[in-house]
């Protein structure tokens, strides 16, 4: 029986070693939303602080884990009465519920640099799962330090209403909120 345990511990411990880590570049990479307002104008925001930790053992990132966290205090739609208002139990409630969260559970390559991320996303105190698709560039060396980065371009669609977001009517702020990502990110 030990032998068995310890060539099963032997065999995680090797696999695990093989997976390397990524980390974000923040200051190349911004997560952001858009929502329509009055069935007229779309409304962009962006979360200021996140933050999205990978491992991969896979070149084409097919088996990658992905986390994501933001904290849903710094939201941002450039208009401080809205940001807000978004923050107050009328929507996000971030006294409550301060971080918005990510976690993948597969990523599935489609065609060339094109893949399927899914995940369960964390909102408002409540878990969907949701799929988003994501464009690979990369990855490439950076000539100067010499680090491997991998850019991911990341876009989607949630409802407002699966995650009890607001009970503002959708003629007023649309239900759909569009997601969009573009993160940098280093292998460490």
């Amino acid at each position: 029986m030990k032998k068995a345990t310890l060539f099963a511990a032997l065999l995680f411990s090797s696999v695990g070693a093989f997976a390397q880590s990524w980390s974000l570049d923040k200051a190349h990479s911004n997560l952001g939303f858009t929502v329509t307002h009055m069935m007229l104008s779309e409304v962009d925001g962006k979360f200021q602080n996140f933050d999205v930790k990978m491992t991969s053992a896979k070149d084409d990132f097919t088996d990658a884990q992905i986390d994501l966290t933001a904290d849903v205090n710094s939201i941002n739609t450039s208009q401080e009465k809205r940001d807000g208002h978004l923050k107050s139990a009328d929507f996000f409630d971030a006294a409550k519920y301060p971080t918005l969260a990510f976690k993948s559970k597969s990523v599935t390559k489609v065609s060339g640099n094109k893949y399927k991320v899914a995940g369960d996303l964390t909102m408002h105190g409540v878990t969907k799962p949701v799929t988003l698709d994501a464009v690979l560039k990369g990855p490439v060396t950076n000539p100067q330090n010499k680090k491997t980065l991998a850019g991911f371009t990341v876009t989607g669609e949630v409802k407002r209403a699966d995650f009890t977001l607001g009970s503002v009517p959708a003629a007023v702020v649309s239900d759909e909120i569009t997601i969009r990502a573009s993160g940098e990110l280093v292998k460490n």
